[in-house]
């Protein structure tokens, strides 16, 4: 059985993914933030055997090494890494003209930019047993310069960006360690990234799961096209980054 590490696992689509790898035999290790939230639970209460709460907040070093050391103790290798866990400012919608809160900017960025990292970071010695040694990233269309026309969501979007180069900086310094990455658009999903429920949007979670979790845990057609990263977003289509 390979062994994933899920972020952002509580609701949306972390918590869809994670039954998504469930379903096709995986063990999940599924981090959750939101204590109070019953879903995540729910599914491990499902499945006791094949997937463990790992309590994680990726934007605190102690928590990300904590959490790290908690799979340690239960699997000697870990297969796959989601990066899926974010955050989104209720200031986003601020023109440059307005008051902007920069301290939140920064509380977006430690988490959607600097989490990632330090989860690689953590994780990469559990990571040299396997032979899939696979490194996912959610992103967005929001983090693509060529693509991009809000005209705030300061912090989110430049957020995005900072992420997108860091997996950038990751794939140069990991693939020839063997290493393999997704860099995952996911598209418009219903999540609860503004507090509730987003109904306008265009995908619900499990929409996106079905189709992210093959491409995230299979090969792809053209194994030379794990020498090139690219993102490509739920339909398989490629975006600049």
């Amino acid at each position: 059985m390979q062994t994933a590490l899920v972020t952002g696992a509580d609701r949306g689509l972390g918590l869809a993914m994670s039954a998504e790898l469930v379903g096709r035999g995986w063990r999940v290790f599924a981090s959750s933030y939101l204590v109070d939230w019953p879903e995540l639970r729910e599914l491990a209460s499902r499945h006791p055997d094949s997937i463990t709460l790992v309590p994680l907040d990726i934007g605190s070093d102690s928590s990300v090494r904590q959490a790290v050391d908690f799979v340690r103790e239960r699997v000697d290798q870990v297969d796959l890494v989601i990066n899926n866990a974010a955050v989104i400012s209720f200031e986003k919608d601020v023109p440059i003209r307005g008051k902007q809160d920069y301290e939140d900017m920064m509380r977006v960025y430690n988490v959607n930019a600097l989490g990632a990292l330090r989860v690689v970071d953590a994780v990469l010695p559990l990571m040299a047993r396997s032979a899939l040694k696979r490194l996912c990233f959610v992103s967005s269309e929001a983090g693509c310069v060529e693509r991009a026309s809000r005209e705030s969501w300061f912090g989110y979007m430049m957020s995005k960006r900072a992420l997108n180069m860091g997996v950038g900086l990751l794939f140069d310094s990991l693939r020839p360690q063997g290493f393999s990455f997704r860099l995952y658009h996911p598209g418009w999903v219903r999540t609860y990234m503004s507090g509730k429920k987003n109904m306008d949007a265009e995908l619900e979670p499990e929409e996106v799961a079905a189709v992210a979790i093959p491409y995230f845990t299979e090969p792809l057609a053209d194994v030379d096209d794990e020498d090139r990263l690219v993102m490509r977003d739920w339909q398989g289509s490629e975006w600049p980054w």
